[in-house]
């Protein structure tokens, strides 16, 4: 399966910028269209206990990513 254009995956551990109350999430689930140019979503637990839904396409202007959701694996902490 084709990842290219997503950001996050199942079992990615993120946090979000603006929200950091929210503590730390965990990608628990992934839906992708199969149409060219289709939706993508992510499913997220975060440690306040609720889940949500993220858009997870970089091709979208509400991508997770440009909306301030950070992976945790995109930091070197060495």
């Amino acid at each position: 399966m084709e990842r290219k254009g997503t950001y996050l995956k199942v079992g990615d551990q993120v946090y979000h910028k603006k929200f950091t109350h929210w503590g730390i999430g965990e990608v628990v689930e992934e839906w992708r269209s199969t149409l060219p140019g289709g939706l993508c979503f992510v499913k997220i637990i975060f440690q306040d206990g609720k889940k949500r839904v993220f858009d997870n396409s970089f091709e979208s202007n509400f991508c997770c990513y440009y909306m301030g959701l950070i992976r945790f694996s995109d930091f070197d902490l060495t």
